[in-house]
């Protein structure tokens, strides 16, 4: 003989967890909330941040609702979660606007043209940003080049050689350093180098690449750190068990496992120094031709073409102004796909489990 369980009746229930809001009252309050920010924004033509203060305090109504309904316990509970809400929002609310500003007005100008010209020889309408992008892609392509070995074999004696010695303790002081160093100082000490050698006034292309290497060896260092910690120590026994030396053991069989998180990495080391304006400023400079060889010359690059078109549009400006939005939209979808490169290396390159 079977049973069937059946529910307890809707009293009982309401007796064992006390009364208890709509299953929809926090859906509709917040929906209230924002269709009155709206009105206001919108229609009153009240400042945005008033606006959204104005939803918020809406949105505290839900919980003095609960407290009366449900109880203190519910309300505090509401409370927390629409104040964690709110925080997230309020968190995410300037990079949606970073995002809508720059797609709407970069989006205008973009075309073959504006990626295949450069700004040789023009002034007002026309021209192009294929000279600042040839630049970028050269400057931070070096700095890699650069910054990757170095970070890695420095990440690698931490790890597999230092022991905790003090050497070691000092690789990792200055490290934490060279994380918070301003970017600005960075291009002072390429500009500096590079005066012993050349002399006042001196720009160039790699000048540009040392001082963004600067900037990426701490994040690569910090990075592959990291990643080679989480390479389970018995893989190592087992490659010494068979015979095999530590340095191949490192080389076969620790960088292999930590590869995907390494590459992110690097990958998001790129996409932090890829933006920087004033270190390129200082030591590449700025220039409206193309330029392929970074030991000769000015070298135009996005952020400081974005800067300067921004800083001196000229006669009409509105020109100048739309290209240096263009600019900064490219950089932005570029710093976007270095960003997906990431992920999908982290993805493909995981050990199967961790997928």
């Amino acid at each position: 003989m079977t049973t069937t369980l059946t529910p307890p009746p809707v009293d009982v229930q309401k007796e064992l967890h006390g009364a208890q809001l709509p299953a929809r009252a926090p859906l509709g309050v917040v929906c209230g909330g924002l269709v009155v920010g709206a009105a206001l924004y919108l229609g009153a033509g009240v400042n945005l941040m008033l606006a959204a203060l104005v939803v918020f305090a809406i949105s505290l109504l839900l919980p003095a609702w609960s407290a009366a309904v449900e109880g203190r316990r519910k309300a505090t509970d509401r409370l927390v979660t629409v104040l964690v809400t709110s925080s997230f929002v309020l968190a995410m609310f300037p990079l949606f606007s970073i995002l809508v500003t720059v797609i709407s007005k970069g989006s205008k100008v973009l075309g073959v043209d504006f990626f295949t010209f450069s700004m040789r020889n023009v002034v007002g309408e026309g021209g192009g940003i294929y000279h600042a992008l040839v630049g970028t892609l050269l400057i931070t392509g070096a700095a890699t080049l650069i910054s990757v070995p170095i970070g890695l074999f420095a990440a690698i004696y931490l790890v597999e050689y230092s022991e905790g010695n003090r050497l070691s303790r000092w690789i990792r002081f200055l490290v934490d350093v060279m994380t918070g160093i301003p970017s600005i100082v960075a291009g002072l000490f390429a500009y500096a180098l590079f005066v012993l050698f050349f002399g006042e006034g001196v720009r160039m292309g790699i000048g540009g690449s040392v001082a963004l290497s600067v900037l990426m060896i701490p994040v690569v260092v910090r990075s592959t750190e990291e990643m080679l910690k989480l390479v389970p120590n018995e893989l190592r026994e087992a490659s010494y068990a068979l015979g095999v030396p530590k340095w191949r053991t490192v080389a076969k069989v620790v960088l292999p496992t930590a590869l995907a998180g390494i590459v992110t990495g690097v990958t998001l080391a790129i996409a932090r120094v890829i933006g920087e304006t004033a270190p390129l400023l200082i030591i590449a400079g700025a220039t409206d031709s193309v330029n392929f060889n970074l030991f000769d010359g000015r070298m135009a690059s996005l952020p400081v073409f974005a800067y300067a078109s921004q800083r001196n549009p000229g006669i009409p400006p509105e020109f100048s102004i739309d290209r240096a939005w263009g600019a900064a939209f490219t950089l932005l979808l570029i710093v976007m796909l270095l960003n997906l490169i990431a992920r999908l290396v982290s993805y493909f390159f995981s050990p199967k489990g961790e997928r």
